[in-house]
C-alpha cells in the first residue's frame, strides 16, 4: 500500500495536514487533518508499507500494547483507503 501520488503531508501552525496537488486538486477538494501518529504513519506509506509493517513502526515508535498498534493502524488505514488516498 502507498499514498497516491497528487497528495502531501504538511505542517502548517503546527496541524499536520494531507492536501491534493497538482491532477490529484481537481479531484479531491478539501484537507485531510493527522495528528502526530497520523502523520507518522503517512510518512511510512509514501515508500509503500503494509500493515503489518505499520503496526511494526508503531511498536518500535510509541510506548503502546500491541493490540492499541493494531487497532489504531487498522482504523488510520481504513480512513485513509475511504478517501481514496492510498493505492
Amino acid at each position: 500500500m502507498k499514498t497516491k501520488n497528487g497528495f502531501v503531508l504538511r505542517e502548517l501552525a503546527g496541524n499536520h495536514v494531507v492536501v491534493a496537488v497538482g491532477e490529484a486538486a481537481k479531484e479531491f477538494n478539501g484537507v485531510i487533518r493527522l495528528n502526530k501518529t497520523g502523520a507518522f504513519l503517512w510518512s511510512k506509506l509514501q515508500s509503500g508499507s503494509d500493515e503489518e509493517s505499520l503496526v511494526a513502526a508503531l511498536l518500535e515508535e510509541y510506548d503502546i500494547d500491541p493490540d492499541t498498534a493494531k487497532k489504531d493502524v487498522s482504523a488510520f488505514v481504513q480512513k485513509i483507503q475511504e478517501a481514496g488516498l492510498v493505492e
